[in-house]
């Protein structure tokens, strides 16, 4: 079987969901021929978007996967031979009036109607989707995001006197200006991957904690942060899925994160929650973290059980079912034949 992953035009701003699913295509069944496609413009404006639509709608599979943030090629593909991964929904709260209807279509009501098989990294997404969506959101099917290969287990002695505290992305959903609050007079020194605003080091700066700007690291250079510190705070305020955790807990740390929707899910039982909204919460978890061996002992342990769940063998498995289905199904159609939409 044939299938083709469509993906967004490569770019320096484009990279967590294609590594993720260049890693699932080496899992998947061997006689699946899955290659990618990216797309062969920026999805920037209406021009640039008609030609990929174009350009997918020349593209021969059996099953078209598209995988990342291009819903709209849904137009151009035989519906009942694509698959469509939704990641999240976050576009539509910041939109407002026309702008978000027009997303809304593109997106997602018109794409999900011409999808065979609609796919959520999270039944937190799931769930937003029916807020947006309705009843349409019941075709969808909750497969995870998996954690990469090349995270694995790795001891180290717990620093209690100057634990390096690892912040994973500074987004205003990130919530760093109340970790920094939270943090304040602890031992901690926080690691931050991302850019920090003026706003941020200031908020730092006040706080009295060291830190440091690690910015935008290498795939190399982010397993090394993940190695080098003592536990991972990820109190987001918002996610789709929260990678960030299983990435720690695949290491071998101690993770706080939110005590609800994707974070709570993708954690199980395997991390500290707490109301991200709330500086004391994330405070009493960060005290509870240093105070106790036992704690963090039955965190990495509880963990490193939860991610199994979410490595790239089981998540490609779920997929190789999917695109059999949908194989099958669309196959098993003769009349009238389906044929890929001609824009010659």
């Amino acid at each position: 079987m044939r299938i083709l992953h469509h993906e967004r035009k490569r770019g320096a701003d484009h990279f967590s969901i294609e590594r993720l699913f260049a890693e699932i295509r080496q899992k998947l069944p061997p006689d699946l021929q899955v290659q990618s496609a990216p797309c062969p413009h920026p999805s920037r404006g209406v021009v640039g978007r008609w030609r990929n639509v174009l350009d997918a709608g020349r593209r021969d599979a059996e099953v078209h996967h598209i995988v990342g943030d291009v819903h709209y090629l849904a137009f151009g593909l035989p519906h009942r031979r694509t698959v469509l991964t939704i990641h999240d929904c976050a576009a539509l709260e910041r939109l407002k009036g026309l702008k978000r209807a027009a997303l809304k279509y593109f997106w997602f009501t018109g794409p999900m109607r011409r999808a065979a098989v609609v796919t959520a990294i999270s039944s937190a997404t799931k769930d937003e989707l029916r807020r947006w969506v309705g009843s349409l959101a019941d075709k969808v099917e909750v497969v995870p995001d998996c954690v990469l290969d090349e995270f694995t287990p790795d001891q180290r002695e717990f620093n209690p006197a100057a634990p390096i505290c690892l912040q994973v992305g500074t987004k205003w959903n990130k919530n760093v200006e109340r970790v920094a609050e939270a943090l304040r007079g602890t031992p901690c020194r926080l690691e931050i991957v991302g850019a920090l605003s003026a706003a941020h080091r200031a908020c730092l700066e006040r706080s009295g904690i060291a830190f440091v700007e690690l910015g935008r690291l290498t795939d190399k250079e982010l397993l090394e942060a993940y190695r080098r510190c003592d536990f991972v705070m990820f109190a987001s305020l918002y996610e789709g899925f929260g990678l960030p955790i299983l990435e720690a807990q695949a290491t071998g740390r101690p993770v706080i994160t939110s005590d609800f929707g994707a974070m709570a899910e993708a954690a199980g039982e395997g991390a500290l929650l707490v109301d991200p909204r709330s500086v004391e919460s994330i405070r009493s978890a960060v005290m509870m973290l240093l105070g106790d061996s036992a704690l963090r002992a039955d965190l990495i342990m509880r963990g490193s059980k939860n991610v199994e769940l979410f490595r790239s063998g089981v998540v490609a498995r779920r997929y190789a079912e999917i695109y059999a289905r949908v194989g099958r199904a669309a196959d098993s159609v003769r009349w009238p034949p389906e044929r890929t939409p001609s824009f010659r």
